[in-house]
């Protein structure tokens, strides 16, 4: 049996630690990045519009401070950030994943009586144990003619 030591060695130098590290390490720079555009440059934007500074914009109650211009700073920043991920990360991968899907095989059918999903090779359906007829294999497809 290995030891936690070894162990530990061997999660270290997995792959995956690595690019999470570094993935954070990035991810951290851009939400500062994102932080300092939203701050000096579309707040004050903003405030030019409505002719005031959203550093400044706080109210005071009962000797408690309410910093609400902070606060739409970081509500503003966490926007910008969430539809970056969404246009720049989220959106291709998913879009990627519909396409790797749609070039796998399938894997099931459906059942011709009870249209239950069943295994390709399935024999009988496991449902309503109906006899379900072998699938035809499918011909390959054609070869694209060469390009000169």
């Amino acid at each position: 049996m290995a030891s936690i030591r070894e162990d530990f060695v061997k999660f270290v130098k997995q792959g995956n630690l690595i690019q999470m590290a570094i993935a954070f390490v990035v991810g951290v720079a851009f939400v500062t990045l994102v932080t300092a555009l939203v701050a000096d440059i579309i707040t004050p934007l903003i405030g030019v519009a409505g002719s005031f500074n959203f550093a400044s914009w706080i109210f005071t109650i009962n000797g408690s401070t309410f910093m609400q211009g902070a606060f739409l700073n970081a509500l503003i920043t966490f926007v910008v950030v969430l539809t970056v991920v969404f246009f720049a990360i989220a959106l291709p991968y998913q879009r990627y994943q519909d396409r790797q899907k749609a070039k796998a095989p399938a894997t099931t059918r459906p059942c011709p009586e009870c249209t239950t999903a069943i295994p390709i090779a399935a024999k009988r359906c496991p449902a309503c144990t109906s006899e379900v007829p072998p699938v035809p294999p499918t011909p390959p497809a054609p070869a694209l003619p060469a390009s000169s």
